[in-house]
This record gives structure tokens, sequence and C-alpha cells, in this order.
């Protein structure tokens, strides 16, 4: 029995032994080559995952002792998602560490004034963070659009014009309209405790983007916010051109008289009043030229063609107007 017990044990410690160097022996050991290689973890990855993309990296050999690793160490719990830059020749530990420390790469993403939906989608799609259709179906989701704190049963012009640090794996379409949205929110809580206007929030921003795509300059922002305003107050139709446009379903570049007189909800020469919502999404100083609009009594405008627009108190000036620059 002693003999037994001794070979057992002899035989036992040998295992234990042996197991020890060849785990001792995948912790010491650092991967081989050199540089940096750029690494996606996804949102929702588990350790084993995790391994098989570090793996298919070489950046380790993925088998039960990274597993053992995470877990003895504790730092299954605390990897990140999102895009990283690790450096070759690090050992197991090392990756596992720089993982659960290193900040994710930062992509900034600039979204300018007065795009539209689709305009929007189309960005995001084309630096590969989205799928256009996924995006543009959220978009016009209306339980998500009210999940969002919104009454509309669209998204278009509450997709907040900005610069947004966007990070792989992290960024997908629910969570960058997310964040364009309170976005949005942020912005309207800053300016809204100015608002002097009869105007609901969805007016103010439908109005502010008509004035977003009327004009480029900023300073003339808050005279056309004005001109509307005025045109609203008397009943008069807004006839912009911009409004025409977001009706057609399919615009070449030329609008046409044809155009301006088809019945669209959206063809402010034809409806009474806004049309029923945004025809783009609108920057701050668009909405702040609607809520802080300029002091005058123009009804008409007309571009100069060079930027700026020539400003109309009677329908005689304006047509004086349109003959000088426009013919």
């Amino acid at each position: 029995m002693r003999s037994l017990l001794f070979w057992s044990l002899g035989l036992f410690l040998l295992v234990a032994g042996g197991f020890g160097a060849w785990y001792a022996l995948y912790v010491t050991t650092p991967a081989p080559g050199s540089g940096e290689v750029t690494v996606v973890i996804p949102r929702g990855a588990g350790v084993r995952q995790i391994g098989a993309i570090l793996a298919e990296h070489q950046l380790i050999v993925n088998d039960i002792r990274f597993l053992m690793l995470a877990r003895l160490t504790h730092a299954g719990t605390r990897l990140q998602a999102g895009e990283f830059s690790i450096p070759r020749g690090l050992r197991p530990a090392e990756v596992l560490d720089l993982l659960a420390r290193a900040k994710a790469v930062q992509h900034p993403v600039t979204i300018p004034e007065g795009l539209t939906m689709e305009e929007v989608a189309a960005v995001f799609a084309d630096k590969g963070w989205v799928s256009r259709e996924k995006f543009l179906a959220l978009c016009r989701d209306p339980a998500f659009v009210h999940h969002l704190g919104l009454q509309q049963d669209r998204l278009e012009g509450y997709l907040f014009p900005d610069t947004y640090a966007l990070m792989r794996g992290k960024s997908g379409a629910k969570y960058i309209i997310t964040r364009m949205v309170r976005r949005f929110f942020q912005v309207w809580n800053e300016i809204a405790v100015r608002k002097k206007s009869s105007l609901t929030r969805h007016q103010i921003v439908t109005l502010a983007s008509i004035v977003e795509k009327e004009t480029a300059n900023p300073a003339e922002r808050p005279l056309i916010a004005r001109v509307f305003l005025n045109r609203l107050h008397r009943s008069m139709r807004l006839q912009s051109d911009p409004t025409v446009i977001y009706g057609l379903p399919a615009f070449n570049g030329n609008l046409t008289r044809k155009d301006l007189r088809r019945a669209t909800l959206y063809n402010t020469y034809v409806i009474d009043g806004l049309p029923p919502g945004p025809i783009c999404n609108p920057g701050r100083a668009a909405m702040e030229a609607v809520l802080n609009p300029a002091d005058s009594a123009a009804l008409y405008f007309v571009s100069k063609n060079n930027g700026s627009h020539q400003f109309s108190t009677t329908l005689k000036e304006h047509n004086q107007a349109v003959r000088k620059y426009q013919k």
C-alpha cells in the first residue's frame, strides 16, 4: 500500500508539474513579430470569442490556457469592446491587461447641417459604420422614435448635425441614432429657455430646416426666418423651393413650373402653413434664428447669385429684384 501511495503521489506530482510547466510556458512566452495590429472586439463578445479574434491576428495562441488565464486573473470581466491597437510581442497576460485598461480608438465623423435622413445614413454607411437600410429603417420606426422621447413617427429633423467620436465594435446604427437624438435634446434644452415663439417644438424644427436649406449665409438666417414668420402671421403661403424639392420622388436638379404646381404634402406653393415635418436636419444656428428672428417687415427674398439675398417688403419691390438678379 505504501508503495502504491508513493507511486500515485509521484505520478500526481509529475502530472501537476508537467501541467504547471505547460501553463507557465504559455503565460511567459511572447507572441512572435513586431509592430502593431488593429483589433476590433465587438460588443457582447465573450472571452472565448475574444481569444479567437486575438489568435486570428497572431497575438496569442488560442487554447484552454487563455481561458484559464482570463479566469485566474479575473480579466474576463474587464475586457472592453472597441477598436484597439495592440503591439506584437506581448505575453498573453499583457494582451489581456491592455484590453482591460486601454482606451479604444475613436474616429471623428462629422455630419454637416442641412443633410436629410438619407444623406446622414449615406455618410455613416460610406464610412463603414452602419447598414444604410438598417439606419433608415430605425429612423422610420415609430416605436423606436417614440422610445427616444419624440412624438413624431420619423427622425427627420432630429439627427443633430455635429462631430461624433465613434468606436469600432461599439457604434452600431441604434447607438449612433440615439447619440444624435440625445445631442438634439441637449442643444434644444440650451436654446429653448429663450423661446419666445408660439410655435411648437416640431414646428420650430420644421421651420428651422427650411431656413437651413434656404441659405448658407449665417448672417441671413434670422432675416429669412423673419420672412417666413411674417408670411405665416399673414396666412401667406411660404413658397419655399427647398420644400418642393423635398416632396418630389426624384429630383434631377432642375426645378420646373410643373414641379411648383405639383400637389405634395411638402409643396409650400400649394399647401397653407408649414409642411408636416422637417425637410432636413437643422443645426443650432437655424433653430436659434427661428426662436430669435430679425426685426423686419420683409415678406420676400430672392437670391443675388452670390450667396446672399435681396429682401423686399412688397410684391412690387420683389418683382423688381427678381428682374434684376434672376433675369
